[in-house]
């Protein structure tokens, strides 16, 4: 789908209509300096938790994040969780939109809910970065390595955050939640990610490390100031959690891995035309900002592995959701049926490039 289909807003889905008057009571006792709901409109984007654009008497805009409908997988669509991240970060090195409050009472609106301030910027889904010129893409991608860098590099205990995780064992711990998961959203079998499911925890590197981790680091969860290269505030905490730095940096840089074309990937293209970093000095420029010596390669191509085994996980609940009457956007369907290619593509690195 186009940027234009899956950016900007318009009127709320019925799936995810709720009672915007009781909303207002709401907001107009726990939101200080709220003029009343005016307008309602819901964010193309994403598949997970609904987010909505809401627009006060007085012109002022807020975001609005919701859980989503129906029955939730275990740990999933966890609003609470994202409202406390961001709530850690704000201030810190980390940008991250403004929260204001966040409600558990699931009678105001029929789920948990948060609300955080409108970050007014570019939204950027084609990581090809479409009609720039290359100086602009090499400057973006600068600044996308600079804060994934910045939050590898924070003291997540000093800000509150020590107990956000469990420090540790990351890679087996995860692999063994989103093959739950997986079980639990399987729609037909996929034998690549049989292969996947019984390769990943028999071969996870050796060594530990624990920061705080995005989770979902993309370019289309930043967001950037409409004229210069400098990002307002990073979106979409949901995955976040303690975790291994390399984890979260391979999952952003999965992109260099996927065939142009496919969700913006970079996969063949002429980079240095394009004023975009080669994969090799992308991840060199992330170990110079956090002090990481080079990344051995094995670890590395596991890492890429285990982020695309993933990434067909969380497309594989999509397309359960889409089953369900669930899904949170139009083009939930398009990326549910990507979970087999993504699986496919996955146990063809781990042949191609490690001989399994």
């Amino acid at each position: 789908m186009s940027q234009a289909e899956l950016s900007g807003t318009s009127p709320p889905d019925e799936r995810h209509r709720f009672d915007e008057a009781s909303l207002g009571r709401w907001l107009r006792e726990h939101l200080p300096g709220f003029a009343g709901l005016d307008r309602t409109e819901q964010f193309r984007g994403g598949q997970s938790n609904p987010t909505f654009l809401l627009t006060a008497a007085d012109g002022a805009r807020y975001v609005l994040r919701k859980q989503a409908a129906g029955t939730l997988l275990p740990s999933a669509h966890a609003v609470d969780r994202e409202f406390r991240v961001i709530s850690a970060l704000h201030g810190s090195a980390v940008p991250v939109a403004r929260p204001f409050c966040l409600c558990t009472d699931e009678h105001v609106i029929g789920t948990l809910f948060y609300v955080m301030a409108y970050a007014a910027g570019r939204n950027l889904w084609d990581a090809t970065l479409p009609g720039m010129r290359p100086p602009e893409r090499a400057a973006l991608y600068e600044e996308m390595n600079r804060v994934l860098a910045a939050l590898h590099t924070l003291d997540y205990a000093a800000l509150g955050l020590g107990d956000f995780g469990k420090p540790g064992n990351y890679f087996a711990r995860q692999i063994a939640r989103w093959s739950r998961q997986y079980r639990a959203s399987e729609t037909e079998p996929i034998e690549a990610m049989e292969k996947l499911l019984a390769w990943l925890p028999a071969n996870i590197p050796e060594g530990e490390e624990t920061v705080l981790v995005h989770g979902d680091y993309r370019i289309d969860n930043l967001i950037f100031d409409a004229r210069a290269p400098r990002m307002l505030a990073v979106v979409d905490w949901e995955l976040s959690t303690l975790g291994h730095p390399l984890a979260d940096f391979s999952y952003h840089v999965m992109l260099w891995r996927i065939p142009a074309g496919e969700a913006g990937g970079l996969g063949g293209l002429d980079l240095r035309a394009l004023g975009i970093p080669s994969e090799a000095d992308y991840i060199a420029a992330y170990c110079a900002r956090t002090g990481r010596a080079a990344i051995e390669p094995r670890a590395w191509e596991f890492c890429m592995a285990y982020n695309l085994f993933r990434i067909a996980c969380i497309r594989q609940g999509i397309l359960k959701r889409v089953l369900e009457g669930t899904a949170a956007s139009a083009h939930a369907r398009e990326a549910g049926t990507k979970a087999r290619a993504t699986a496919q593509l996955a146990w063809r690195q781990v042949e191609e490039r490690l001989g399994a």
